[in-house]
């Protein structure tokens, strides 16, 4: 065992590291660069399993890391943005696009000299982040460029402490492993990597080198890929039920697709080294490899997602679980007792939907417990079965009223919320910008639901701290300031248009985006006022 001896240890370690934090800066870079584009692309390109497939390839393929897409899609199934089918169509297509990283790796990592374009790339993106600090785009440039030079300068190292170590090691000692072995090794290290890039890097590095066989870095390459999962596991650990199925769903198809790699190995080698002539190129045979089994688990599953997300549904179902605290108590057979119960679930509304709101626009600030969309439906939907049910019975004409009002505000709480949650990625895009125009936008509108949040913690339906007149008073104001800050944002992008500092197309959209967050503030603050309304009428007739 004297050539352990010969193994540039700390060569390899730091080697390893450069590369893992030219990949971390890289993938930090083009999030912060594209990131919100692809956030709205993943949302809204997945009418279909083919364009939600492409989707999460390309996604994956320019963001370098399916972790980071798979992790988008378990928020986005979490807020009830996409449904499974859709998740799991970008998760499978999310491993076609990870491929990408190999061929990188495998074309310019072992046919040029390294140091002729990594210490450019790193020089001038080095510069670059000093000198031209005051812009946030080039400076993520600059940082992209010094992640790609760290990359291939990480992989130099590695292939040189590992070029000495396979001359003094016969390569026939880890024949007698056999695959399985190899592909856990796989497994075991893209889990505590947390980077499959990382581990297929050093398996095509020992290849090159010599240090193992060709049968033994696919192996490698399979079990790499079954540990992107991880990640994406402990991402679904606390979440809601659909996040599980989602996680799930992917460990099935990553799992499925590496047993079947696996039994196919020797048929896959054969094609790639033997049909397709890769016999003299190793390292673009395993990236090829690893392209070609994950199309392969592609076709197998795409005619089978519908029947995976059911089954997945069937074996994580949805918890029987109501918000309601009052009319699933109270029998609607006694109707003045299941208004005031309607009158005080619909409260119970508007506090989950503006705390629904709140994290959405606001995760950080972690003040309000978690809600989802999905919940918030179910909610809604809870309500207006427990107002037709009222319906059923006899009521007066002043009930009637009554009943109706509250619908109408419960349904304007609910519209909000889901005009809400149609622009959280929109709204997301304008944190990235650096115009004036742009962060005055994205600043008007948390103003505006940090209004609406704070005029609904007055609304109380357990005691009575203040009286309907300084209430609707409240909500008065409240329209008047939603009505200002939309004014003043109207006249803002007026002196944007004018001054021509920003786009035609990018006027309207801030335009359309200040409308909906307008009209959905209005909404909340009608449907407060309904209920003050009702408040007043009663007191009145009390009178």
């Amino acid at each position: 065992m004297e050539f352990i001896g010969e193994f540039e240890l700390w060569m390899f370690l730091a080697g390893l590291g450069i590369f893992l934090f030219g990949m971390h800066m890289m993938e930090e870079s083009i999030r912060v660069l594209s990131g919100a584009a692809f956030k709205s692309m993943i949302r809204k390109y997945t009418g279909s399993r083919i364009k939600a497939i492409l989707s999460g390839a390309f996604s994956t393929a320019v963001l370098q890391s399916s972790s980071a897409v798979s992790l988008m899609v378990l928020a986005f199934v979490g807020a009830g943005i996409m449904n499974l089918v859709q998740a799991i169509s970008v998760m499978i297509g999310a491993k076609i696009g990870t491929t990408a990283t190999a061929w990188i790796v495998a074309v310019f990592g072992f046919k040029f000299n390294i140091d002729t374009f990594s210490l450019p790339l790193i020089g001038i993106g080095g510069l670059g982040i000093i000198l031209l600090a005051k812009s946030p785009k080039y400076v993520n440039i600059s940082r992209f460029l010094v992640a790609f030079g760290f990359l291939f300068m990480g992989l130099d190292y590695m292939k040189s402490s590992v070029d000495q170590f396979s001359e003094n090691i016969d390569p026939a000692i880890f024949e007698g492993y056999g695959i399985i072995l190899f592909a856990l090794a796989g497994v075991v290290m893209t889990a505590i990597m947390q980077s499959s890039s990382a581990t297929i890097a050093i398996v095509l590095t020992m290849l090159y080198s010599g240090v193992i066989q060709f049968e033994s870095g696919a192996a490698m390459v399979i079990g790499a890929n079954v540990g992107t999962t991880v990640t994406v596991l402990l991402g679904s650990i606390g979440g809601i039920y659909t996040k599980k199925q989602a996680a799930l769903s992917q460990l099935i198809f990553t799992v499925s697709t590496a047993v079947v790699a696996l039994i196919l190995l020797p048929v896959l080698i054969w094609i790639v080294l033997t049909g397709l002539g890769f016999s003299d190129n190793l390292v673009l045979g395993l990236a090829l490899f690893h392209t070609l089994f994950n199309l392969l688990g592609v076709l197998i599953f795409y005619p089978l997602i519908p029947l995976l997300a059911q089954q997945v549904e069937k074996w994580i179902s949805e918890k029987e679980v109501t918000l309601s605290r009052y009319i699933h108590q109270t029998n609607p057979e006694i109707v003045e007792a299941g208004i005031e119960a309607i009158r005080k679930e619909i409260i119970q509304q508007l506090k989950l939907s503006l705390g629904y709101i709140h994290n959405l626009m606001m995760p950080t600030s972690g003040k309000y417990s978690g809600v989802t969309y999905p919940a918030l439906e179910n909610y809604h939907a809870e309500i207006f079965e427990y107002y037709s049910q009222l319906h059923q019975h006899d009521i007066t004409a002043a009930e009637h009223e009554t009943l109706e009002i509250y619908l109408r505000a419960s349904r304007n709480i609910m519209n909000a919320s889901m005009n809400i949650r149609d622009v959280q990625q929109e709204v997301s895009i304008l944190k990235t910008e650096t115009t004036q125009i742009h962060r005055d936008v994205y600043q008007s509108i948390l103003e505006r639901i940090k209004l609406c949040v704070n005029t609904g913690k007055l609304f109380d339906y357990e005691r009575e701290e203040i009286d309907s007149k300084e209430l609707q008073d409240r909500v008065n104001e409240l329209i008047r300031d939603i009505n200002k800050i939309d004014r003043d944002i109207i006249a803002d992008c007026g002196i944007a248009s004018t001054g021509h500092s920003v786009k035609k197309s990018e006027l309207t959209f801030l335009l359309m985006l200040n409308r909906l967050v307008t009209q959905s503030g209005r909404m909340i603050a009608h449907g407060m006022s309904a209920l003050v309304n009702v408040s007043n009428n009663q007191e009145k007739k009390a009178e």
